[in-house]
């Protein structure tokens, strides 16, 4: 009579199993096609991060005529050193490569060799820390809007390490707007609608139904980001775009998650257990994470996704920060047979993948995945993505509460006649709490 339930949950196992490893070969075919977006194209890479220099946790953004200046930085698991090279590449609002010769937007060199680089001290994980900063006297940036950054090995182009965006701004026009709960019926209680208006003052823009692009993100994430709005109203010097259905509003989700393993050698607050396994390689498990789908909104401070490389007992994060296998887990009676649940945060570039997809463990009757994560402070939250979709839904298992501290970003490109790219020529950040 035990025989059936367990040659069900072996197949079931196997199929899971199967499809992982589908997925982690769909993550890693055609490595040379470069993906416009947060992309790391070989496993040996990690921690890559893109920020304004002086502070970790800001948006990859620069302000045209400003000395601002950003940091990439990308951990090398391979150890050694190695010949990276990185270039920049311009794009247009949706993100796709432009027409543009290099040397109509970069000055200077058109690529440079990443030669700042540290083996790391005293860990487990054996890796060499890389950092470059932009633009530089070697390169420099002579137009304005969405660019990526592109990182190959050995001078070869075709040898993909790694893409990352970046958008160069001027604030030509001004935007205002505010962010409040949702104004239709069905969305009073669980979306937040962004009201704004551009106002453009003598700026020249003469057809901006068809002349402007607006894009808003939500927590510098882009697979729920909405492009394609037009102005509603078109009054003087001024464009409103407040409108009566739902294209201007986004889920308002919950506050993320959180796990602090600055240090492992004393448990945190989410932190279960912190052991070396036979192969002298760090584990962490976190707590057993409790399905927040129709529990009450409570107000919790966090980094809206973000994470921060730190270590607590000594002095160097970028190379005395261990890695760790952190194991993810939360219940579910049954699998979901219709998309996949996923590990969400900056941590995975915003981006669901093999490696931050998880799997249904049928003895623990619930879904897992383990991450292996650098040392330091990490926001998250627990997403599904159904099959055929591009956006991914937090409600699930995190709820929906109109109440949920979030950023926004509004994004202006304009293209201006007798030109063929886009300008970034308004950027607005707005929070939910903040007014």
């Amino acid at each position: 009579m035990k025989l059936k339930p367990l040659i069900f949950i072996t197949l079931s196992i196997l199929a899971q199993i199967t499809l992982h490893g589908q997925s982690g070969k769909d993550d890693y075919v055609n490595d040379n096609y470069i993906r416009y977006q947060d992309w790391v194209y070989k496993r040996n890479i990690k921690t890559v991060q893109l920020h304004e220099i002086s502070w970790e946790l800001s948006a990859p953004l620069l302000e045209w005529g400003t000395e601002q200046q950003l940091e990439l930085s990308f951990d090398d698991l391979d150890a050694g050193s190695k010949q990276y090279t990185y270039t920049l590449v311009h794009c247009d609002a949706a993100w796709n490569p432009t027409d543009l010769m290099q040397a109509e937007y970069l000055g200077g060199y058109f690529e440079d060799n990443i030669s700042n680089y540290n083996y790391s001290f005293n860990t487990l994980q054996k890796y060499t820390h890389y950092k470059v900063v932009f633009p530089n006297n070697s390169m420099k940036i002579t137009k304005k809007g969405n660019y990526i950054v592109k990182v190959y090995q050995d001078s070869d182009k075709e040898n993909l390490v790694l893409t990352k965006r970046f958008m160069v701004f001027q604030n030509l026009i001004t935007i205002v707007g505010n962010v409040h709960q949702g104004a239709a019926a069905d969305d009073y209680f669980n979306k937040q609608e962004v009201d704004f208006s551009i106002l453009f003052g003598g700026y020249n823009l003469t057809n901006p139904f068809a002349d402007l692009k607006v894009v808003i993100a939500q927590n510098n994430r882009w697979d729920n980001a909405l492009y394609g709005l037009k102005p509603m109203f078109v009054k003087d010097k001024e464009l409103t775009y407040d409108y009566d259905d739902n294209s201007n509003t986004f889920e308002g989700g919950n506050e993320f998650r959180n796990f602090d393993m600055k240090s492992i050698r004393f448990l945190s607050q989410f932190l279960k257990a912190a052991y070396k396994d036979s192969n002298n390689v760090n584990h962490v498990d976190l707590l057993t994470d409790e399905l927040k789908t129709y529990k009450r909104y409570t107000q919790v401070q966090d980094i809206n996704g973000g994470y921060l490389v730190k270590i607590q007992e000594r002095d160097n994060s970028e190379i005395e920060a261990d890695y760790c296998m952190v194991n993810f887990f939360f219940p579910y009676d049954n699998p979901m047979h219709n998309g996949n649940f996923y590990v969400m945060g900056k941590l995975s570039d915003w981006r669901m993948n093999k490696e931050n997809r998880m799997i249904y463990n049928y003895k623990r009757m619930g879904y897992e995945c383990n991450i292996y994560l650098k040392q330091g402070y990490y926001n998250y939250e627990y997403v599904f993505l159904e099959d055929g979709k591009t956006a991914a839904d937090e409600t699930l298992i995190e709820g929906k509460h109109w109440e949920t501290e979030n950023e926004y970003t509004i994004y202006v490109y304009h293209r201006a006649q007798g030109t063929y790219y886009d300008q970034l020529i308004g950027l607005k950040r707005m929070n939910s709490m903040r007014k």
